[in-house]
């Protein structure tokens, strides 16, 4: 059965909502949220990200505000999280690995509809990579959590702009199908989840400063 690339396109972001959405429940229901603040948390970093890329191609009016499958993927993970959540034994791990899903997810499609939209590859890896942190940026300050994107001991970005940008090389040369796309995510999948377990990270914003431990968070840069 063959499917059309359109189709394809709109799973896979369907299934970066449902995986973003999942890690927004998580953290609701960390934050001791009620079932109405799950949902939202949960729909707002699952299509978050979407409806910015979609304003920004100018693409009519968001996916997430014309097709009601959309609104399915946030729904679903706020039930998951409200039946399962006290049997998770690993809710950190568990919130990281469904965010690392989106995000792998989210920096294909971002990037496939930035090209399709007309726009040069250089934009649509920008896209690409702000599609996948996008909802993620949300979630984190509606929850008055630190940002993910801007913790200098995490690398959250860069698999984002890598996924991105193998994606714009493979549509433009006419290597891109469901293999090769979903090499790509696993790639930034693994990618980020390794950089995490063996703690990588880019340099500082001023050279010679160093990373504060825990302890010392409150002391300011030292060098």
């Amino acid at each position: 059965m063959t499917f059309s690339f359109s189709a394809v396109l709109v799973w896979l972001d369907l299934s970066g909502v449902f995986f973003f959405a999942v890690s927004g429940s998580l953290l609701a229901a960390r934050k001791q949220f009620d079932v109405v603040g799950s949902v939202l948390l949960a729909a707002m970093v699952g299509l978050g990200g979407g409806i910015m890329r979609d304003i920004i191609i100018n693409a009519g009016p968001p996916a997430a505000f014309t097709d009601p499958a959309y609104l399915v993927p946030p729904l679903l993970a706020a039930v998951l999280v409200f039946f399962l959540f006290s049997s998770v034994q690993r809710f950190t791990s568990l919130l990281f690995l469904f965010d690392a899903g989106g995000l792998a997810l989210f920096c294909i499609t971002g990037s496939l509809k930035a090209l399709a939209a007309g726009m040069n590859p250089v934009a649509a890896i920008l896209l690409g990579a702000g599609t996948a942190v996008g909802g993620g940026l949300l979630r984190d300050i509606t929850a008055n959590e630190v940002p993910q994107l801007f913790d200098p001991k995490d690398l959250y970005a860069v698999p984002a702009f890598a996924g991105a940008a193998v994606t714009v090389v493979l549509s433009v040369t006419g290597s891109f199908n469901a293999l090769t796309g979903g090499a790509v995510a696993a790639a930034v999948f693994a990618f980020r989840v390794t950089s995490r377990r063996r703690h990588w990270h880019v340099p500082l914003a001023v050279r010679g400063w160093h990373r504060r431990s825990p302890d010392a968070a409150e002391s300011g840069p030292q060098n």
